[in-house]
């Protein structure tokens, strides 16, 4: 995060807060509209993870409570980083409380892993086939025919798990632990759901940028998938540094004051205002629960 904040400095350090400030100004109350609702979309299909994976698991939780943990546990993981492992915890304190196993929660928690990196491969692969010349914005020399191969090959991975869901191979078998293809319902829905979630983010950043020099909506959705994918994997705290610098340096037509100020509105509505409602959510499912003790006592 240190690396990414000085590299971020050394490009936008021309910019005052003042032009950022005018940036946020020039967002339009419509595009502010489909920004919030971009952003409602992410996390209703997040919720969708967490209820799929219960239904691969054969276990029936209430929807409510299905959609306050998944909000609870990406708001804090997203913002907190290490997503694996502090989603993790959020996870495993609410699914117990319901009677899921650690084994149970474990599968849950790959379950949903492998759902968001099943629409981030699906995403790349038809964003890398239909505008192979985004990967020009991170790499100047690079053959367009590769990159539509890399493309395909993506989408072929795709077909592969459709393909053994299908047939119902045999299941993968680690010590205790075995993991059994979903049904095809579950993997159609996996399809939809995975991809659906990354469309309402990117759609957050695509929104709040101005339309003069803005590249349209497929190229921030490949930008976007590549610069979210390599904050994940920094687990820098909300990608913090990472996602501006490769926003910065991948949108040279578009002014750095209103590439930043788009991350501020991505940050606002994806991060920041999430992550102060889940501390409210849990605060009262702790509160609740130790009232349940004190009874049972």
């Amino acid at each position: 995060m240190a690396v990414s904040a000085w590299l971020l400095y050394r490009e936008v350090s021309g910019l005052s807060l003042e032009d950022v400030g005018d940036s946020l100004a020039a967002i339009s109350p419509m595009h502010w509209t489909l920004a919030v609702l971009g952003a409602l979309v992410a996390y209703a299909a997040l919720a969708g993870y967490d209820s799929l994976a219960l239904r691969y698991l054969g276990r029936r939780v209430s929807r409510i409570f299905i959609t306050l943990t998944s909000f609870t546990t990406y708001a804090l993981s997203h913002n907190l980083g290490a997503s694996v492992l502090s989603g993790s915890l959020i996870r495993y304190r609410a699914y117990s409380s319901k009677g899921l196993t650690g084994l149970e929660i474990g599968q849950l928690v790959a379950f949903c892993s492998f759902t968001f990196a099943l629409g981030t491969v699906i995403l790349t692969g038809i964003v890398l086939i239909i505008d192979p010349t985004i990967a020009i914005r991170f790499f100047d020399q690079m053959s367009l025919q590769l990159v539509r191969a890399a493309g395909v090959f993506l989408l072929l991975l795709v077909a592969a798990y459709v393909c053994g869901s299908w047939r119902q191979l045999k299941p993968f078998k680690i010590g205790p632990l075995k993991i059994e293809y979903p049904n095809l319902r579950i993997v159609i829905l996996q399809l939809i759901i995975g991809p659906l979630e990354l469309l309402g983010a990117a759609a957050i950043i695509y929104f709040a940028l101005p339309h003069i020099g803005n590249p349209g909506y497929l190229t921030i959705l490949g930008l976007f998938l590549l610069s979210f994918s390599a904050a994940l994997i920094s687990s820098a705290p909300g990608g913090l540094g990472v996602l501006e610098l490769l926003f910065v340096n991948s949108l040279p037509e578009v002014p750095a004051s209103d590439v930043l100020a788009a991350l501020i509105v991505f940050r606002l509505l994806y991060l920041l205002i999430p992550f102060a409602a889940s501390l409210v959510i849990v605060l009262l499912f702790e509160r609740n629960s130790l009232k349940a003790q004190k009874k049972v006592a």
